[in-house]
């Protein structure tokens, strides 16, 4: 049988090394981290002459027995997960769904995936009964699940904000007829929070997505108002009232990182000196051509800036356990299924977004492109045939991903991105690989110091 993979690395202070199949993560000494680099290739006898002078025998021996130890119990070089023809989601069962109740906008930030709010198309908003057949239609095609996940999403939400209060008020009715728990989040960018609507979002919003780049000159050089205005002085103290009345529940304040601000981590740091504990810095992903793009050559760049920050980060930490980083976050001890983490984030089967006109796409990312057309609340799925693209864009046929040691991490990475970048669902963005792949390290590295 081949033997399995590892993927071993060297972070804040850490040696560490990863059974890939497995998922067992191993913190170890140096010389461990050394002779792994000749295991399997070199006897016992040839490893020892080669640290002749760097390490003990007698310990250079009882290594090598813990490690044959660890080969033996499949925690180091495991066998390959053989999932064969990996069957997903059978039952077409619809867990979360995207409610796009506004394609408009009230800014205008520069690399808006959705063209300003109206996904190239007219600008428009989601009716209330548009919206009620869309919670039916999660609701009748949930199976047995209970837990649904529902966005408000826009454009900017708020601009159709009584619709949005009508629509969770008719879930809590749903609830109750089907036996469902409706968990609903909303995305806004601020601009037109008041008391009523902090109120209201508080009271009934699971979760909450505050958008936001960081720093002042950060956020106003992307994140316009209509009038080409900086949006930072407007939104700021909405969002900081917003959080302070919602207590313990789950919010994340989330910005967007361009190669004008490769040192991201200064916003990141400038959110928790305002008081956000729930923090979010996503990459933009957007053609090249752009003058903000992210580009290789941005990426040596990147990639340093994540290390450097979880150095501080893990020192933040020690003195905040509340501050949360959403890409230094990982779960090592549970975690879903194989199989869940083999097809990612279930797009175009499991999640799909609703337009104001009711059409269905397999994520907000997708909406405006026609070729990506589900179907619709009143048809259903028209085309099957793409959903079961969608179901089948799995790591198992992505070649670049059979061999990368993240792949049970990332589950294949982002089908919107990779589209965008190859327009091929299975060729994933290689870029975002790379800082995946670091984010995934710095995370552990994280743990690791945690766990002292």
């Amino acid at each position: 049988m081949a033997r399995g993979q590892i993927h071993k690395f060297y972070l804040n202070n850490k040696y560490i090394v990863l059974d890939v199949n497995s998922g067992a993560v191993h913190m170890v000494d140096r010389m461990v981290y050394d002779v792994l680099d000749h295991y399997g290739d070199k006897s016992l006898e040839e490893i020892v002459s080669i640290f002749d002078g760097v390490y003990d025998k007698e310990a250079l021996e009882e290594a090598y027995g813990e490690i044959n130890y660890l080969v033996e119990e499949e925690m180091l070089y495991s066998p390959e997960n053989d999932l064969g023809d990996l069957v997903y989601n059978q039952d077409n069962i619809v867990k979360a769904m995207c409610l796009h109740v506004a394609h408009d906008c009230n800014l205008k930030c520069a690399y808006c995936f959705a063209s300003q709010g109206n996904f190239k198309g007219e600008r428009t908003y989601m009716s209330l009964e548009t919206g009620k057949k869309a919670l039916e239609f999660l609701a009748k095609n949930s199976g047995n699940r209970r837990n649904l996940e529902v966005d408000f999403f826009g454009g900017e939400p708020l601009m159709n904000f009584q619709v949005v209060k009508d629509l969770v008020a008719y879930g809590r009715e749903l609830d109750k007829k089907y036996n469902k728990n409706f968990r609903f989040t909303i995305t806004t960018n601020g601009v037109l929070l008041d008391e009523d609507k902090i109120d209201f979002i508080n009271e009934n919003m699971d979760n909450v997505v505050l958008s936001l780049d960081g720093r002042r000159e950060v956020n106003d050089r992307m994140r316009k108002t209509i009038r080409d205005g900086g949006s930072y002085d407007v939104i700021l103290p909405k969002f900081k009232e917003l959080v302070e009345k919602r207590g313990t529940k789950d919010y994340y304040i989330r910005g967007t990182f361009t190669n004008y601000n490769t040192d991201f981590s200064k916003d990141i740091r400038d959110f928790y000196d305002q008081g956000f504990k729930k923090v979010s810095v996503e990459p933009v992903v957007t053609p090249e051509e752009m003058d903000y793009a992210l580009r290789s050559e941005h990426l040596d760049d990147v990639l340093r800036e994540y290390e450097e920050f979880s150095k501080e980060y893990i020192k933040i930490r020690k003195k905040d356990k509340d501050f949360l980083f959403f890409h230094f976050m990982i779960d090592l001890n549970q975690g879903p299924c194989i199989v869940k983490r083999s097809v990612g984030c279930g797009a175009g089967s499991e999640y799909l977004a609703v337009t104001p006109e009711g059409d269905l796409y397999p994520c907000h990312q997708f909406v405006g492109e026609d070729d990506f057309r589900l179907g619709s609340l009143d048809t259903g799925i028209e085309n099957k045939d793409l959903r079961e693209v969608f179901k089948k864009a799995n790591i198992y046929n992505k070649e670049e991903c059979r061999s990368c040691w993240a792949r049970y991490y990332c589950s294949g990475g982002c089908h919107a991105n990779a589209y965008y970048a190859h327009k091929d669902l299975t060729k994933p963005y290689k870029l975002g690989c790379e800082m995946e792949k670091k984010r995934i390290e710095c995370s552990i590295s994280i743990l690791a110091n945690e766990d002292e």
